[in-house]
C-alpha cells in the first residue's frame, strides 16, 4: 500500500471514530506505525485533523437539532465549563455526546473548535510517543 492510501485509511478511521458511527482511529494510528514507523508525525497530523474534523461535524449536526432542554446533569457540566468541556471528547462513548449537546446547546463554534483540537491532538500525542516507547 502506498503511504497516501495509508494516510487515506487513517484519516477515514479518525473521522468516523469521532462520530457516531463505530471506528478505532487509535488501532488504524498504531497498525500504520507498526508498517511504516517513518510516517508517525504525518499520521498523528492527518488523525488529529481528522478526528476534530468528525466531531466539528457532531457539533454542526448538533446545531441542527431542534432546541430542547438537555437533561439537568449535562446542560450543567456545559454551563460550569463551558466549550473546555470539549477538551474531553476523545473519552470512548462520552466523546461522541459532547459534541452534540456542544451544538444542541449552540455553544460559540471557534472556542469548541480550538478544545476539540487540543484534546484528540493530545491523546494522538500521547499514543504516539506510548507506540514509541514500546515499539
Amino acid at each position: 500500500m502506498t503511504e497516501l492510501a495509508l494516510l487515506a485509511g487513517l484519516a477515514a478511521s479518525a473521522f468516523l471514530s469521532a462520530t457516531v458511527l463505530p471506528g478505532n482511529s487509535e488501532l488504524a494510528l498504531s497498525a500504520l506505525f507498526y508498517q511504516q514507523p517513518a510516517l508517525l508525525w504525518p499520521a498523528v497530523l492527518v488523525a488529529s485533523v481528522a478526528n476534530t474534523s468528525g466531531s466539528a461535524t457532531s457539533v454542526w449536526l448538533g446545531r441542527r437539532a431542534p432546541a430542547k432542554a438537555l437533561p439537568a446533569r449535562t446542560a450543567g457540566w456545559f454551563a460550569r465549563f463551558g466549550p473546555a468541556a470539549l477538551f474531553l471528547s476523545w473519552v470512548p462513548l462520552l466523546g461522541d455526546a459532547l459534541p452534540l449537546a456542544a451544538g444542541w446547546l449552540r455553544l460559540p463554534w471557534w472556542p469548541c473548535l480550538l478544545w476539540l483540537a487540543a484534546g484528540k491532538t493530545l491523546r494522538y500525542l500521547l499514543l504516539a510517543w506510548g507506540l514509541q516507547q514500546w515499539l
